[in-house]
């Protein structure tokens, strides 16, 4: 086949060693042309007599899951190993997709004959297949199926710019980080950073042509300088960078500023919005989530504001009191190091040794053997897009192949940053065949020196079990229809529940001693280690609560509030909230905005709430393996059953119950993050209200 992008059989692997950003374009126009084609048959047959559920709405699942073979390894090549020429292309796509995608949900003949086939389709039924079709109906009416044909031009409008203007966001916001580097020849400003950091600048150096260190702005480099970095001028100098990436303020390079951007993706979400009938953006957005009104989503996030805001001044004045002088924010991670090791004895750069990338995953893959019976076995030839990414075949207990992982754990500079799971292919049976579900976990770890592996912080493990949760969301569905099976269907605001569940574990001794092996000796971390390690998971917490929710409020306010009189007055919104929440002072240069992707270039617009609102969920769920032992096969099991294998086929808040037997209790959140009970009373109970 010329065209590797064109091989749609079920469950084949992308064939990411030979796409060219030349396949892209004509593979999509070829999809959507078929796609096209065959929507139209399926609408001149229904045209004959009554359709059914098997005469429909599955052959419609299968052409959307032969649009995501086409689309999901470009979408992952695009954030994982970005060149000009993919990212040209890739942009050449996005109004192509959106409009097809709007064409779809506006289809008002579509829509009357989902409406009939639902009519047909019991309450219920087990296989998912009403929850896809009330999922169905309420997209077709969120992309303004009703409305008259100028309007639905309009919306089909907004959605291709959209589309363009939030991948411009992110990519603005990774050429800014690939335009930014320092360049240090004196060793004694870059006393306390971690000599595997140092290694790394050293080696880029030499690379470079260049002597001494050659830092760029990845996150590894960024958090080992604020954390350790004795030369408080250097901390400043990183701090700065990152904190204006993207934005009017220097060091950000002249034509990257994502400011602009910002305020024409509020102008056009909340027109879109407007358009369907809600009074803003946030309120749309809620349409599709667990909770039910802006209202009560800020009423949770204030409650918790009240909760941690004692605290969290609290924690605050020790820590200037530790320093001895006020802080600013490029203070704040290094004194914080300085008095978790004063009060724990414990510090990063203690444990960091211990947790060798390999051995970690080693631990993680027996984690999930001992929890759900899997085994994840590497196979070097498939075909993937670097080097040092990595397939795994998963199996069960009895060695059936159940699905496929691929990992991407080492930052580099085409790489978008942060950490996230993505779908490669969904679980499908319409036909009789299965195919089994691929994921894409990827983070962002300091790569392996010439003399030493990639070593991981307490910290990083905690991503990478916050990524496989997600993965195994994906993998162990037991739900056959794409749309809403794996992590498809589910409410944003629950999408969290198995990640932040999975993290519980990285805490436990049990588990501690399956991840943890000194990279030089193979000794697992020490008990006294492990037992001051589990003593500071509370340090800071108010701080970290107040963080997470400054960012919640800000996203849910410039969404809710918006006014396009007064335009999206973002800078002034989130001055207002930092006065409300924030403890910690930030930069007058601070442009954090500009650079929060999760908002206004990925899938979390007016919905950051929902790593906390789901917090309440996983933290309760996590408490149930407390009750009953973390290694329980037990609440393993029924995990397993009523969460991870459901899909978006059943009402979370059904769901929930019937794994905890009762709704959700926040106290678990609250306890977890070292709150008072005297705080919890304060705070309501978020989810378990919804």
């Amino acid at each position: 086949m010329d065209n590797p992008l064109l091989d749609t059989r079920a469950g084949a692997l992308p064939a990411f060693a030979t796409i060219r950003p030349e396949h892209v374009e004509p593979a999509l126009q070829d999809r959507l042309a078929a796609n096209r084609a065959a929507l139209e048959r399926l609408l001149a047959a229904s045209r004959n007599g009554p359709v059914s559920f098997e005469d429909l709405i599955l052959p419609l699942e299968e052409l959307g899951d032969q649009l995501q073979h086409v689309w999901s390894p470009v979408s992952h090549l695009h954030a994982v190993a970005n060149t000009p020429e993919l990212r040209e292309a890739y942009n050449r796509c996005l109004p192509l997709l959106a409009r097809y995608q709007t064409e779809i949900a506006q289809n008002a003949e579509l829509y009357r004959l989902f409406a009939a086939v639902a009519q047909t389709v019991p309450e219920g039924r087990a296989d998912g297949a009403r929850a896809l079709l009330d999922h169905a109906l309420r997209d077709f009416r969120l992309a303004g199926v009703t409305l008259p044909p100028e309007q639905k031009q309009r919306f089909m409008e907004i959605m291709e710019a959209l589309a363009g203007k939030q991948a411009l966001f992110e990519q603005n916001l990774l050429d800014a980080m690939a335009a930014w580097s320092h360049h240090e020849t004196d060793a004694a400003k870059l006393d306390g950073i971690p000599a595997n950091t140092l290694e790394r600048a050293a080696e880029a150096a030499r690379a470079a042509g260049r002597k001494g260190w050659l830092f760029h702005l990845d996150q590894p480099s960024y958090v080992a300088v604020l954390t350790h970095a004795r030369n408080r001028e250097l901390r400043a100098l990183f701090h700065r960078a990152w904190s204006t990436r993207a934005s009017d303020q220097a060091p950000s390079p002249p034509g990257l500023d994502n400011g602009p951007l910002m305020d024409e993706i509020l102008a056009l979400r909340h027109e879109a919005a407007e358009l369907v009938g809600y009074t803003d953006f946030a309120e749309y957005s809620l349409a599709t989530k667990m909770a039910a009104s802006v209202s009560e989503v800020r009423a949770f996030l204030e409650r918790l504001v009240v909760a941690s805001r004692f605290a969290g001044r609290s924690e605050f004045a020790e820590l200037e009191a530790h320093a001895g002088h006020a802080l600013e924010p490029w203070d704040v991670a290094f004194h914080a190091e300085e008095l978790r090791l004063r009060k724990f004895a414990i510090s990063d750069e203690e444990l960091r040794p211990y947790f060798p990338l390999p051995r970690v995953l080693e631990g993680l893959f027996a984690l999930v053997g001992r929890l759900y019976g899997l085994h994840l076995e590497a196979d070097g030839q498939v075909a993937v897009w670097h080097p040092t990414a990595r397939f795994f075949r998963v199996l069960d207990s009895g060695g059936a192949p159940i699905g496929g992982l691929y990992m991407d754990l080492y930052a580099r500079p085409e790489k978008r940053s942060g950490a996230w799971m993505d779908d490669c292919i969904s679980r499908k049976r319409l036909d009789g065949r299965l195919q089994l579900p691929v994921a894409h976990l990827v983070c962002n770890f300091a790569p392996p020196t010439a003399t030493a592996p990639s070593l991981l912080s307490h910290d990083e493990v905690l991503t990478l079990f916050h990524e496989m949760g997600h993965a195994l969301h994906h993998l162990l569905t037991r739900i056959d229809y794409p749309s809403i099976s794996g992590i498809h269907g589910v409410p944003w605001d629950a999408v969290e529940l198995p990640s932040q569940f999975m993290e519980g574990f990285a805490w436990e001794p049990e588990i501690l001693a399956m991840i943890s092996g000194h990279h030089e000796s193979g000794l697992p971390l020490p008990p006294e280690l492990v037992e001051r390690l589990r003593q500071s998971r509370v340090f800071h917490g108010a701080l970290h609560m107040l963080r997470q929710l400054e960012f919640s409020l800000f996203d849910l306010r410039i969404h809710a509030e918006y006014s396009p009189g007064q335009g999206g007055r973002i800078m002034k919104l989130l001055g207002e909230v930092r006065d409300a929440v924030a403890v910690v002072p930030a930069a007058r240069y601070d442009r954090f905005p500009n650079g929060f992707a999760h908002i206004f270039g990925g899938g979390y617009a007016a919905g950051y709430y929902s790593y906390k609102w789901a917090e309440v969920l996983s933290s309760d769920a996590y408490a149930a393996f407390e009750e009953e032992g973390v290694l329980n096969p037990a609440p393993a099991a029924r995990f397993r059953r009523e969460i991870l294998e459901v899909g978006g086929s059943r009402d979370i808040a059904a769901a929930f119950r019937a794994f905890r037997g009762r709704p959700p209790d926040i106290a678990a959140l609250l306890r977890h993050s070292g709150i008072t009970a005297a705080a919890a009373s304060e705070t309501g109970t978020g989810p378990a209200t919804a």
